[in-house]
């Protein structure tokens, strides 16, 4: 007869196996287990099998178990799994992805019925229709104020009816309603309330970002700095490029006011010297636009016409660069 270990080995026990998993994983999601029975836990073992674990138990002997480990290995940045042991947690440990992990843990939830005391975690509304009830059950519907009437023989919901409201608790009344009815309103299972990372903690949401995203949050970050240090008038990596352009717009304005010239402002000297080159140069452009080549003094023509005679050559070699 095999002897049953004591509560102080099976403390030990479970110390070396937490520790164990603590070693070989660096990453872990915290699951909230509230209302999830054994066999659908079994289930969600079944499903990760391969690549994840699942370990339930005490909060206190998991923040323990993780104490003792961060004193053996040296491991500091493992403590920031206590605080968040706290109510019905469990710990699943992986080698996978984050985000294909707690997908499949989403696909093992099951209904459950509305029982007395339970805090709804969703409003719950009885929709309209025919409930199939003799006219004797009217009883029911009339404590919860539910307007019915009697079509061929049963009892008929005439509008929709919120009967409970998220947070609220199941009374007894509602409870023996949505069983007659059989409606099973909520669904259970494992929900992960955070992530740990090598060290790093963080929301379940980010799991949810692409690289799309990413890239765009940067782009973005990298825009309001540039804006910041030209407003501001401080050098930074993001503004040098905005810094540059409009240091040669500068000396290219003052370049063509004056007789002052450098390499890069001669060719623009020459288009407003010569605006038929300027008119050479787009031609290119206009045929892979159109398919058809203007010819160059057509082009002229049209930017003499377009251009107001009171513009100066400022703004005209500036109007190039933007």
């Amino acid at each position: 007869m095999a002897v049953k270990p004591t509560r102080s080995q099976k403390k030990t026990i479970y110390d070396k196996k937490l520790c164990a998993l603590l070693s070989d994983y660096s990453q872990i999601l915290v699951v909230h287990a509230d209302n999830v029975g054994s066999t659908q836990l079994q289930n969600i073992r079944r499903g990760l099998r391969g690549d994840s674990v699942v370990l339930m138990g005490k909060n206190t002997m998991m923040k323990r178990s993780i104490k003792i480990h961060a004193e053996n290995s040296g491991n500091e940045s493992i403590k920031n799994l206590i605080p968040l042991l706290v109510g019905n947690v469990g710990l699943i440990f992986t080698k996978g992805d984050l985000k294909e992990v707690r997908e499949e843990v989403g696909k093992y939830k099951v209904g459950a019925p509305a029982r007395v005391g339970l805090v709804a975690p969703i409003d719950v509304v009885v929709p309209p229709g025919n409930t199939g009830l003799d006219p004797s059950q009217t009883s029911f519907f009339q404590v919860l104020n539910i307007a019915t009437k009697i079509n061929k023989g049963t009892v008929e919901i005439i509008t929709p009816v919120e009967i409970i409201k998220k947070g609220d608790k199941v009374g007894s009344s509602e409870a023996a309603l949505l069983s007659k009815l059989g409606i099973r309103p909520f669904s259970y299972g494992l929900v992960v309330l955070s992530v740990y990372d090598n060290g790093s903690v963080f929301s379940p949401e980010v799991l949810d970002l692409t690289e799309d995203d990413l890239i765009e949050k940067f782009v973005a970050g990298v825009s309001m700095v540039a804006s910041i240090s030209l407003a501001v008038s401080y050098p930074t990596l993001a503004a040098a490029p905005h810094a540059f352009v409009n240091a040669y717009r500068n000396a290219l304005g003052v370049a063509v006011a004056t007789e002052y010239s450098f390499p890069q402002a001669e060719q623009v000297k020459e288009y407003l010297k010569d605006p038929s080159k300027f008119a050479a140069m787009l031609a290119p452009v206009a045929v892979a636009d159109s398919g058809a080549a203007p010819s160059a003094t057509a082009k002229v023509e049209e930017i003499k016409k377009e251009e107001p005679e009171e513009e100066s050559d400022d703004d005209m070699v500036l109007g190039l660069f933007d």
